[in-house]
């Protein structure tokens, strides 16, 4: 193995769960974000000698941030099949598992842009400026709907009267 194969590896290693969990919070669907993040290292390994000298996990972040938006102006279409695919046993769902799919089923109330910006901005924690790169949107489109999915999500999040009574 030679060594940019190995830092390529060593990369891949320190990063990919970070990345999917990126992914799987913009898409919504564990599957797609698999096939998404390995898209992007793949994309990522192709231009591997030029990308190792820079910053790659921000190369590799921004080339799964568009796979996401590529994904959301070229909708996979579904055919319907009259057998149901096969589902795994419901087994002992843990804290963790319980709370991820209350995030996943609070961020779904959310546009596919509104979700992005929401995740690389608050999960990621980057910049206004660097979202609005990486979207290639205005810095006041993340603005605002930064802003508007925030306020979606408080009035999602907030106790109903009944729940207070």
């Amino acid at each position: 193995m030679s060594r940019g194969d190995r830092q390529f590896v060593e990369f891949v290693e320190a990063n990919s769960a970070r990345l999917l969990r990126a992914a799987h919070l913009m898409t919504g669907d564990r599957h797609q974000a698999e096939d998404a993040v390995q898209t992007a290292l793949a994309r990522t390994y192709a231009s591997w000698s030029r990308v190792r000298s820079q910053d790659a996990y921000s190369y590799t972040r921004r080339v799964l941030t568009n796979l996401t938006i590529d994904r959301w102006r070229r909708p996979i279409r579904e055919h319907v099949q009259e057998t149901l695919p096969e589902r795994p046993e419901v087994g002992d769902f843990t804290d963790d598992h319980a709370e991820q799919e209350w995030l996943m089923r609070v961020l779904g109330g959310l546009t596919a842009r509104e979700r992005a910006i929401i995740v690389l901005r608050h999960y990621l924690d980057l910049p206004e400026a660097e979202v609005a790169a990486e979207l290639k949107v205005s810095l006041g489109t993340v603005k605002s709907t930064n802003s508007r999915a925030l306020a979606k999500l408080r009035v999602t999040l907030s106790p109903t009267r009944e729940e207070t009574r």
